[in-house]
């Protein structure tokens, strides 16, 4: 990516948030794309967060995101990309606001089994204008439906790209964070 001079100066580090529910897989996001060893700051879930965190859907779940998640991509020499992932619960929102501050745009992961878990993700970053994409992760037994089903049930607009994703898989999670990168690139073309 290089500068252009009817855009500006595109950044040289792009900051991108990665949010969603509890169990969305937002870890293995970052994790499946980050070229470096991503951090984490993944806790043992212990028996304070039974009956303040809800694992329906995610029984098998062990540990938590407590404050963020880590990671970086190189897109070519002049251009990187770091990835910070949000906690998921909603006892941790308070470190959203901190993690997007600077950040140029966002991938909310959706889990179906957990869909109403993205709302908050959703709300957060639709009033601050930030650019945002919504990835649903589709993984081995997760009930799979039509995008444009999830894409009413979430009542998105239709301006913010719907995709399909495996948050394991490093090429389809490369997929989302390209349209990401695209659409923020567009917004900043609509509005220098």
């Amino acid at each position: 990516m290089t500068s252009t001079p009817s855009a500006g100066p595109i950044p040289d580090t792009l900051k991108i948030v990665v949010a969603g529910g509890f169990g969305a897989g937002k870890t293995t996001l970052v994790s499946a794309v980050s070229e470096v060893e991503s951090l984490h700051t993944e806790e043992l879930m212990t028996s304070p967060s039974m009956g303040v965190d809800d694992l329906e859907g995610v029984e098998s779940k062990t540990t938590t995101t407590v404050a963020l998640d880590f990671g970086r991509i190189t897109l070519d020499p002049s251009t990187v990309v770091y990835l910070f992932g949000t906690p998921g619960q909603r006892r941790f929102s308070f470190m959203w606001e901190e993690l997007a501050h600077g950040a140029l745009g966002a991938v909310v992961l959706a889990d179906t089994r957990r869909l109403a878990d993205s709302f908050d993700a959703i709300d957060f970053f639709e009033p601050r204008g930030v650019p945002f994409v919504v990835a649903v992760n589709c993984f081995d037994g997760q009930r799979t439906h039509r995008a444009e089903d999830v894409r009413v049930a979430l009542d998105l607009e239709d301006q913010v790209p719907l995709l399909l994703c495996d948050a394991r898989d490093r090429e389809s999670v490369k997929e989302v964070l390209v349209e990401l990168v695209t659409l923020v690139l567009r917004s900043a073309l609509l509005d220098p």
